[in-house]
Parts: structure tokens; C-alpha cells; sequence
């Protein structure tokens, strides 16, 4: 809000197939795709929601010292939306694409193809191609390039980096818009370290040899605490400022730029990495 703006992220998912260990949602498992129509709904709420805080209807709730204090809140107007909610786009293709034809619509919700943003950890090359022709910017939830240490962290990981950073490339090379987001969750002593900023800068510089025109801004996210794992454990823990500080400094040496994300969300339990629904699979089954 302090830049006059507001972006949405919106789920394309319910739960996510891809079981990322660092993720709430993976835990989910995949439970059902959203249609275009919920996808939309989305949008539509929270430019509602928009609107009403204008308005002076919109009030929040906040406890200060022991008493709750009800005060009125004033949202910027909605000007970029980001799918990087429940899910992964690229296996609920036809449905985000409908959503984005509409969003970018002049007469409907009107938003640029620049203000657009379409994630994916990529589950083949392919889901690069079939965003092709939308219009939108593509981002690729990297987190790693070491094979090994990818399959660790993307477990249903199934092809080498190598051959999904062609599909990438190929995308890429197909499309007008030839900005690209690089998402990378940080967690400490897992892949936070100089080693993995170098390997992934190497990474990165080949598409931008290969792809003229390119243009790749890399987003570091701090990992956001999802509790513990299979038996207790504690898998992850957030790295310190000063290590995510570091590996954003060695990238840019590497001439990557890369932004630390700043955390939204996570008192609430729904920052990156952190949505899940509260009901067990079995009863989310019945419901749907």
C-alpha cells in the first residue's frame, strides 16, 4: 500500500499435486482445479473489498495491549495480480488461461498483460509452451537448480533442470513479453548458501544469453514457517536476514537482479508457502 497499489494472489487449486516439501498446500495434496469462473471470483471479491474500504465500510479488527480496536482501513486500487496461491498453474491450464483472456480484457477487468503473473514449479517443459500465448509474465518456482537438491525439495520433480529450462527458453522465445519471475524459497542450511546463489546465477545467465530481449528478476522468499513435519521433525527453518541478504548480494555480483520479498500474510497463516485449508481431506472429499 505504501506504493499506491494492491496485488491480489489468487489460487488456481484446491491443495497442489506437487508436494513441495517447504509448502503447506503440497502437504494437501491435490483435493480439486478451481473453474474460470472461481478463479475470476477472486478478483471480483477482492476489487469489492477495494471498493467498500473506500467507501469507509471496510473495518478491521486489531488487538492493542488487551483491547480490540475497530478502525478503518484504505485499500489502493487492485493493479497486478500474481497465481501464486493453492496450486500450480500449469495443471489447471485451460481454466487460468480462460481467467487470464478475461483479465486482460479491455471491456472486462482490464489489466495488462505486464500486470499478470502465472507461476509454476513446472511439472514438464510443456507447461512453459502452453503460457506461450498468454498474456501474461511467466515465473518459475525454481528453488533450486542441483537436480538432487531440487527432487528434495519439488518431490514429484521429473525431468532435469536442464530440459525444463529449455521448455522455458522456447516459451520464451514465442512470446513478445519476455520478462520472467524467478522464485526461490530460502531455508537455512538447505539452500541458502553461496554455493547455490552461484550455480543458481549460472543458471539464469544462460537463458538471457539465449533468449534475446529477456529480462529475469529473481525474488528471494525468506521460508515461512509451515510447522512440523512427518514424525514432529521440523524440516525447515527461515534463514537470517544476514545469509538472505548475502545470497541476494552474490547475485547481483553475478549481475542477477534479485529482490527480497517482503512477508505478507503470515500471522494469518496465509503467506507464501503457507495456505492449507483447515478441514481434513476426507471432509474437503465430501464437499466437493
Amino acid at each position: 500500500s505504501s506504493l499506491g497499489r494492491t496485488t491480489v494472489c489468487i489460487s488456481s487449486q484446491v491443495g497442489c499435486r506437487q508436494g513441495c516439501t517447504f509448502c503447506a498446500t503440497g502437504r494437501m495434496g491435490k483435493l480439486r482445479s478451481l473453474t474460470t469462473d472461481e478463479i475470476l471470483a477472486q478478483l471480483f471479491y477482492a476489487k469489492k473489498v477495494v471498493r467498500c474500504s473506500n467507501e469507509g465500510i471496510l473495518r478491521v479488527d486489531q488487538t492493542v495491549g488487551q483491547r480490540i480496536t475497530s478502525s478503518s482501513v484504505v485499500l489502493p486500487p487492485i493493479t497486478n495480480i500474481v497465481a501464486m496461491g493453492m496450486g500450480d498453474a500449469a495443471d489447471n491450464v485451460d481454466a487460468v488461461k480462460g481467467a487470464i483472456n478475461i483479465m486482460t480484457t479491455r471491456e472486462l477487468f482490464q489489466l495488462s498483460a505486464s500486470r499478470v503473473t502465472v507461476s509454476t514449479v513446472a511439472p514438464s517443459p510443456q507447461a512453459f509452451l502452453d503460457f506461450a500465448d498468454s498474456k501474461c509474465i511467466l515465473a518459475w518456482s525454481v528453488h533450486a537448480t542441483r537436480d538432487e537438491l531440487r527432487k528434495q525439495l519439488v518431490p514429484t520433480t521429473k525431468y532435469p533442470m536442464v530440459e525444463l529450462r529449455q521448455g522455458l527458453i522456447d516459451a520464451l522465445k514465442q512470446r513478445n513479453l519476455r520478462t520472467c519471475m524467478i522464485e526461490v524459497a530460502l531455508m537455512d542450511g538447505v539452500n541458502d548458501s553461496m554455493r547455490e546463489a552461484e550455480e543458481l546465477a549460472e543458471f539464469l545467465t544462460y537463458i538471457t544469453n539465449e533468449v534475446p530481449g529477456s529480462k529475469l528478476l529473481c525474488n528471494l522468499i525468506p521460508y515461512n514457517d509451515i510447522g512440523e513435519g512427518a514424525g514432529g521433525v521440523v524440516a525447515y527453518r527461515k534463514p537470517s536476514m544476514e545469509k538472505v541478504m548475502a545470497f541476494q548480494k552474490r547475485l547481483q555480483e553475478l549481475s542477477v537482479y534479485a529482490h527480497v520479498r517482503g512477508t505478507r500474510g503470515d500471522e494469518e497463516n496465509s503467506a507464501c508457502g503457507q495456505l492449507a485449508t483447515s478441514r481434513k481431506k476426507k471432509e474437503m472429499e465430501k464437499v466437493g
